[in-house]
């Protein structure tokens, strides 16, 4: 069974990532006082009394704009309208009841759902006369909260959950394959996400850095169940001159910690570029599974040796990840998606694969045999045992004499050894040297 989905709206300034950032209990969502902060739906677990559920937060409504980011806000606010089981209507307790107001209560009167006026931004324990004035809305479930000062918010919280349908499911489930979709802006991971769950998910405009937040969105295929984080792409520094941008720069490394596999998406008309180095970096530094997805295929002119010379160079640009398998896709046709989500399927295995401790050991000898171990004034490296201490990503304690032994080229013979038996696609594999007796 699905998640029960809450979506707040309401009209650009009152609150509504206060809100979702108050409820999810950390900073996701982007808060800032200028207007259309948060562009897209902006979705997150949430939890309340045990009862687990999805929150989405939405860019503010201007129903009447025509101005192509607002319109596009107005579509998404939409879709999240129709897939919610509860609607939260944020509204500015201290602006009392606006234009844009009426005009959305009239637009969520017209979805049948269920609706909860949410009068935000009263920081006392005494309800103003004024308030009372929203009731004009026609919504009669109102709750007074102040979102900043965490006032109100369990009240409003009990409401929720008491309108919850009874076919979804509530209980806590972490059977979920977390993959971020990164790289720099304008390269079209959010055209990817969308041709992936076959909607409209993320705004797609060609303005650079349309994408401000970190978006997290539910699908299932063949069984296995995912999050996809649609992030915001990481600039230059000298780039960054907003405070939203640097925020969105943090998003981006966020996302990257809490995901499991990472796809790095790169434009092959530009080929890997000095960002694409940095933001591998960080995601195979911090132990993360990698596919490399070279987008915008369709767009390059190819001869035969086009394939291989493009790999080569992703080969040799890359080279700290040389575990990524590296797929040739387009966003926009489609091509090969089905192959980048076969290939989620096999990096989150391997990324899971255990070694017995002594198939670990064979191979660690038979390679001490093939390569023997480096030596430093008379006194050799002698390498005891391994054991596989973890998982996800997979890592290994070895024992040895001397760390001072261990040259950085044959922990990577080792690594080799390893992989020539149980590949590990698309995982990074990490050793801890302890001298025996520490």
């Amino acid at each position: 069974m699905d998640r029960p989905v809450v979506c707040i709206v309401g009209r650009p300034n009152v609150g509504k990532s206060t809100l979702f950032n108050r409820i999810v209990g950390r900073r996701i969502a982007i808060t800032e006082d200028n207007p259309g902060v948060t562009r897209d739906r902006i979705y997150a677990e949430a939890e309340w009394l045990n009862k687990y559920f999805t929150l989405i937060d939405t860019g503010g409504l201007e129903p009447e704009s025509d101005e192509i980011i607002p319109v596009n806000i107005k579509r998404q606010a939409e879709i999240a309208i129709d897939t919610a089981d509860v609607i939260l209507f944020v509204v500015d307790g201290l602006d009392g009841v606006t234009t844009t107001d009426r005009e959305i209560a009239n637009l969520l009167r017209k979805s049948g759902k269920e609706v909860i006026l949410v009068c935000n931004k009263i920081d006392t324990g005494n309800i103003p006369n004024h308030v009372y004035e929203f009731y004009e809305l026609g919504i009669p479930n109102l709750v007074v909260i102040s979102a900043e000062q965490g006032l109100g918010i369990g009240d409003l919280l009990d409401e929720v959950i008491k309108h919850f349908p009874e076919d979804k499911d509530t209980e806590y489930d972490e059977d979920l394959i977390r993959v971020a979709v990164i790289g720099k802006p304008n390269v079209g991971k959010s055209s990817l996400v969308n041709n992936i769950l076959g909607e409209e998910r993320v705004i797609v405009t060609n303005i650079p850095g349309t994408t401000r937040d970190a978006i997290d969105t539910y699908f299932t295929h063949n069984g296995d169940r995912y999050v996809f984080i649609d992030t915001a792409g990481l600039r230059r520094k000298r780039s960054i001159n907003e405070n939203v941008e640097r925020y969105s720069v943090i998003r981006t490394l966020s996302a990257i910690d809490r995901s499991d596999i990472c796809v790095l998406v790169i434009d092959a008309r530009e080929g890997v570029t000095e960002q694409d180095t940095k933001i591998a970096g960080y995601a195979h530094d911090n132990g993360k599974g990698i596919i490399i997805a070279v987008n915008k295929w369709d767009l390059v002119e190819k001869d035969t040796n086009t394939y291989l010379d493009y790999e080569k160079e992703i080969r040799t640009k890359l080279s700290f990840i040389s575990y990524a398998p590296i797929v040739f896709i387009s966003a926009k046709t489609g091509k090969r998606v089905n192959r980048l989500l076969e290939l989620l399927k096999v990096v989150n295995n391997n990324y899971s694969l255990r070694i017995s401790t002594g198939v670990l050991n064979d191979i660690i000898n038979e390679a001490v045999i093939l390569n023997q171990p480096p030596s430093d004034k008379g006194v050799r490296l002698k390498i005891y045992y391994g054991t596989q201490v973890a998982v996800r990503p997979p890592r290994f304690l070895i024992f040895i004499n001397k760390k001072e032994l261990m040259h950085f080229s044959y922990q990577r013979y080792l690594e080799n050894q390893i992989r020539q038996y149980f590949g590990f696609d698309g995982v990074p594999i990490k050793f801890e040297f302890r001298e025996k007796g520490d």
